[in-house]
């Protein structure tokens, strides 16, 4: 896919007509005074930063424990390259960077400890009680559970913000209001009640921007992370040609590099070529739409910033390639297992005894609520733990906590 480089914006030129203007946001929930100093979608990114939940990303797995190494990403290493990739198509296609941004750095909150084990572990306990959701989580974070402000639980993001966050992956209802992928998270229906988020819309390029900004970074540095693991190495690498091309163009231009900086010439590639091809393909679905606003990005009907087919199918062959390396191998689904045994244990300790969870002012009268009611706010409770905690906790209040490594 070929790009239009005079169209490319660089950070100094005025937002596209199909970009999110934050002069004219949607607002917030809770009315409040604009800043002198930062843009509506600037203070959502600096609000998103200076949260607890944001901090506690650093402890929480990306695909490996932390303990294992101190090179490995963390959930908090993976927003930020996350963030990075977003704000790069952004610019690039002269959209509102703070808001792709924000949208990014914000996207994990709602995740457990032990990355997609401990969601899979929690929304098993939470079966009868609506589930667990990380999106909705992450919702339920930055409406509810932040408790920074006098005047409003949450940090009160705006519309577009929140919008971003909880449709990055594509709308949650058809147009006659029923669930595209099974009932939609409770969370988010009762905040859109609220505050309309358009559940049958697709997000702003923005949010788009954002989820594919995530399949380019973990595509990449679960490779890299793979390959100093030991799980992977370059020969299972040729599995897929378009990692076996830039290998050998590596290796042409580069015949004796050390093993990390071949590795990292290659991943620089990989991520090059995918946001390129993004860009590519972007122009392209702009040049067709032609959307004249934001809202005619959200009524559009298809996801605008995506792959070629061409991309879309190395990206397939990438996902493949670590699902059957790294994701499910042996060692690391018996990681999972015991992963998966701390939260479900918690779980089950707090739910027959909340007063183990703490003192903190939103267990008042925990005890006299409904199991539904009770279950949910366990899962707030975990959901916010580290896995450092999780596992601390755990072998505080079991004789046997299995060990992670």
């Amino acid at each position: 896919m070929t790009i239009d480089r005079s169209a490319l914006g660089f950070g100094d030129v005025a937002l596209a007509v199909y970009a999110c203007d934050p002069w004219t946001s949607r607002g917030r929930l809770f009315p409040e005074h604009d800043s002198l100093t930062r843009s509506p979608f600037q203070r959502d990114r600096d609000r998103i930063i200076h949260t607890t939940a944001f901090r506690r990303l650093k402890h929480k797995t990306q695909v490996f424990i932390a303990q294992d190494g101190d090179h490995y990403r963390t959930r908090l290493t993976h927003t930020i390259e996350v963030a990075q990739v977003a704000r790069s198509l952004a610019r690039a296609l002269r959209l509102d960077e703070d808001l792709a941004e924000g949208v990014a750095l914000v996207h994990d909150f709602g995740h457990t400890p032990f990355g997609h084990t401990g969601e899979d572990a929690l929304h098993e306990k939470m079966a009868d009680y609506g589930g667990f959701d990380h999106n909705a989580q992450s919702l339920r974070i930055v409406t509810s559970l932040e408790r920074r402000y006098a005047d409003f639980d949450g940090i009160n993001l705006t519309w577009e913000a929140l919008e971003g966050l909880v449709k990055h992956n594509g709308p949650l209802e058809t147009a006659a209001g029923e669930g595209r992928d099974g009932p939609v998270p409770q969370p988010i229906v009762d905040y859109s009640r609220r505050h309309d988020l358009w559940l049958a819309t697709h997000a702003s390029l923005e949010a788009q921007m954002a989820a594919i900004a995530d399949d380019i970074a973990y595509n990449t540095h679960d490779i890299d992370d793979g390959l100093r693991s030991g799980y992977l190495t370059h020969k299972m690498l040729e599995e897929v040609p378009f990692l076996e091309g830039l290998m050998r163009e590596v290796h042409d231009r580069y015949p004796n590099l050390e093993e990390a900086r071949f590795t990292n010439e290659v991943m620089r590639r990989q991520i090059t070529a995918m946001v390129e091809d993004v860009i590519g393909v972007t122009q392209a679905n702009l040049r067709s739409e032609k959307p004249q606003s934001a809202d005619e990005v959200r009524h559009a009907g298809r996801t605008l910033a995506t792959f070629s087919p061409e991309m879309a199918e190395v990206d397939r062959q990438i996902k493949t390639l670590l699902f059957g390396h790294i994701y499910r191998h042996p060692d690391i689904m018996k990681i999972r297992a015991g992963a998966a045994q701390i939260v479900s244990e918690l779980f089950d300790a707090y739910f027959a005894d909340p007063q183990l969870m703490g003192s903190h002012p939103w267990m008042d009268g925990i005890e006299a609520l409904r199991p539904a009611q009770r279950a949910r706010l366990v899962a707030d409770y975990l959901a916010g733990m580290t896995d450092t905690y999780a596992e601390k906790t755990h072998r505080q209040l079991f004789d046997h906590t299995p060990e992670l490594r």
